[in-house]
């Protein structure tokens, strides 16, 4: 949020100074250089109103961030664990802390030997973390050789990130959590491979059953704590529907979800047959796909405040 913040007070000084310019008794003597100074003064009032708008309810709060595979098989699984490293790398720059509340694997295999990873539930406990990553939500593309591929075939894989902000309690008018609506489960908590890392069934599950959303949480020692994470998290989910049915990109709360497959992509990576990341929604692109995933996220993110 601090980054944003900057970002009106620089546009702010700078139209109070073309303002100043626009005073002058002789601002008109040259007036091609007198029009170009007046379209700029209206463009930066126009950008400044419209981020001002953006700023949304909770945009000052920390974020969830939920990651998900999607189609590709086992690439997509890979895939989901490289985007979660790349958040992570991203929020370490920032000084962030990343706390991952719940996580699902799959068995490891192919030459690197990394572990499958279905989907991951990850808190950012930052201030303003929710309005800086919020247009992260979408569908990620990778292009690849595959590293699970005895052949070497270029791969296409998809995995959907959806960012949450972190809702204290049900204070918002349309959510409302009826006990009975909710089924609740425990279970112990599991590593990578389904290893137990705890033998007490301390994690929850919670399936809101309206809507079919579910959620999970394992992070904490103890079931009451982890329940009351879960709740959190299904607050979230919850407005973040409710939010998407008012801009009306769903038809209903039961509605048409976007599908993590190939056409519904916000952004494009790219590793063969040419390196490439580019936002199919701001234009923005680098060809360092390696410094992306280690976390050099903010050409992306800055422009994504602006749209």
């Amino acid at each position: 949020m601090k980054e944003i913040e900057e970002k009106i007070e620089e546009l702010r000084e700078e139209v109070k100074q073309l303002e100043l310019l626009l005073q002058k008794p002789d601002f008109w003597q040259n007036k091609e250089e007198a029009a170009k100074i007046q379209k700029r003064y209206s463009f930066l009032k126009d950008r400044l109103k419209l981020i001002v708008k953006t700023k949304g309810k909770y945009d000052k709060g920390p974020a969830i961030l939920s990651i998900s595979s999607g189609a590709g098989g086992r690439d997509a699984e890979d895939w989901t664990a490289l985007l979660v490293e790349m958040y992570q790398r991203y929020a370490r720059t920032k000084g962030w802390t990343c706390k991952i509340l719940t996580q699902t694997f799959t068995e490891g295999g192919g030459p690197e030997g990394r572990i499958g990873l279905k989907s991951v539930i990850m808190e950012i406990k930052e201030k303003g973390a929710y309005g800086i990553l919020k247009k992260e939500t979408g569908v990620h593309r990778l292009v690849r050789i595959s590293p699970f591929s005895a052949k070497g075939l270029r791969h296409t894989s998809f995995a959907k990130v959806e960012v949450l902000p972190q809702i204290e309690g049900p204070e918002e008018p349309q959510i409302k959590l009826d006990p009975e609506d909710l089924k609740i489960e425990t279970f112990r908590a599991s590593g990578p491979g389904g290893q137990y890392v705890n033998r007490r069934e301390s994690a929850v599950r919670i399936t809101h059953l309206p809507t079919g959303l579910r959620v999970a949480c394992q992070a904490e020692r103890l079931q009451g704590e982890n329940r009351k994470r879960a709740i959190q998290i299904l607050i979230a989910k919850l407005y973040n529907l409710h939010q998407r049915e008012k801009q009306k990109e769903i038809e209903r709360i039961k509605g048409r979800r976007v599908s993590p497959e190939f056409g519904n992509q916000i952004r494009s990576y790219i590793f063969h047959p040419y390196k490439l990341v580019k936002d199919l929604r701001t234009g923005v692109e680098t060809s360092d796909v390696e410094g992306v995933l280690a976390g050099n996220l903010n050409k992306f993110i800055e422009a994504e405040i602006k749209i």
